[in-house]
């Protein structure tokens, strides 16, 4: 991905102010994490050097990426991912083939169902049907141990685990149902978690980790942006959200629309509730707080008093919010192909859209959902 432009930053990059964190939020949805790969490339040109990572599925491969080698390897680290998995499909059609692009993008599809993808997954050989029942060969269509030995290949464990930013990865417990998160700051992070965060069935199976069995996050949550939120809400951050899905959307006007746009609506961060709950938990938020204050003095060093003091204010949250709208004509097979050309397209759009908003301040422009929380939306109104 060579191509891929570097433009001189601007002499004043737009702030919000200071926050405590500057934090990474990495949606899941396949190949279209390579948007999430550009967006970062812009975001590091600029000089924003996220210090906590939080991802679902290919947002947390993306994550360990960026978390796992130093500051200046981190893009470098990404692109070599990138081209890997678009190794299978290299061809890059001229613009003269445009009108279609789609059946290009159609048999590339195909091709990771039939072959797999170079350096993530392979084709079970037998079948998981010819497989014993209960058995590892039975549960998946695709075994992802070589996405293990891409992520020990690119991924510096030993600098994640020491802690210098702070990786969150959303996971599904297969038998409990319950979301969790594995986060360097509480555990030791291994090849396992990641690829546990990313164990999208039926295609890919259970992974065990710890003596329990987790698939992919998205099917609970497909944006890890309430745990972040949850987490240090005393704190006040800087979110980047970048997500690959969007909620909004045209109207279908065929069968393999209605399945894509199923699958958006699906995948997509559910930003009315999202902004409906944020804004209800702060006006409770705010409610605790003036009810704390009308208490006598003699009562403001009780124990309880003093526990619930703490959880009634939160320092102040930026969340920017940067989508993937782009068309790349892959329609419902979007999240599975994984061609050169798509892959390059969409590194593309990402860091588009970063230089995008920077060259157009006007996306400054907020939307308070609660007092001190203010959602900005970077994204393209007009998107290719």
């Amino acid at each position: 991905m060579a191509h891929v432009r570097t433009i001189k930053p601007p002499a004043a990059v737009p702030t919000l102010g200071k926050f405590d964190h500057t934090i990474l939020v990495l949606q899941g949805g396949g190949a279209l994490g390579a948007y999430q790969a550009g967006v970062f490339a812009g975001l590091a040109e600029i000089g924003v050097v996220p210090d906590w990572i939080a991802g679902v599925s290919i947002g947390a491969i993306n994550a360990a990426l960026i978390a796992g080698n130093p500051p200046d390897q981190r893009v470098g680290r990404l692109r070599a991912f990138w081209e890997r998995v678009s190794g299978q499909s290299p061809f890059v059609p001229p613009a003269s083939l445009d009108p279609i692009r789609q059946v290009f993008n159609f048999m590339s599809a195909a091709s990771a169902l039939t072959l797999g993808i170079p350096g993530f997954f392979a084709p079970r050989m037998p079948p998981p049907f010819m497989a014993p029942e209960g058995s590892p060969g039975a549960l998946s269509f695709y075994d992802t141990q070589p996405l293990k030995a891409t992520l020990e290949e690119l991924v510096d464990f030993d600098l994640i685990n020491r802690k210098a930013v702070r990786l969150s990865l959303g996971a599904v417990n297969v038998t409990s149902g319950n979301s969790v998160y594995f986060d360097n700051k509480e555990i030791e992070i291994r090849p396992e978690h990641i690829m546990a965060s990313g164990a999208l069935p039926p295609g890919f199976p259970p992974v065990n980790v710890d003596g329990e069995w987790y698939w992919d996050g998205g099917i609970s949550s497909n944006t890890p942006l309430w745990y972040v939120v949850d987490q240090d809400y005393r704190a006040s951050g800087l979110v980047l959200q970048i997500d690959v899905f969007s909620g909004a959307g045209e109207l279908p006007k065929n069968l393999n629309e209605v399945q894509e746009r199923a699958k958006d609506i699906q995948y997509a961060s559910k930003t009315r509730y999202n902004t409906t709950r944020v804004k209800e938990l702060e006006e409770l938020r705010g409610a605790l707080r003036r009810l704390l204050d009308k208490l006598p003095p003699a009562l403001q060093s009780d124990p309880d008093v003093k526990r619930l003091a703490g959880i009634s204010t939160r320092g102040a949250v930026a969340i920017v919010h940067l989508i993937n709208r782009h068309n790349t004509k892959s329609a419902n097979f979007k999240d599975y192909e994984f061609s050169r050309a798509t892959v390059m397209d969409l590194w593309d759009f990402g860091y588009g859209d970063v230089r995008n908003a920077i060259d157009h301040p006007e996306w400054r422009n907020a939307l308070e959902v609660a007092p001190g929380i203010h959602v900005y939306d970077l994204s393209p109104s007009n998107p290719t």
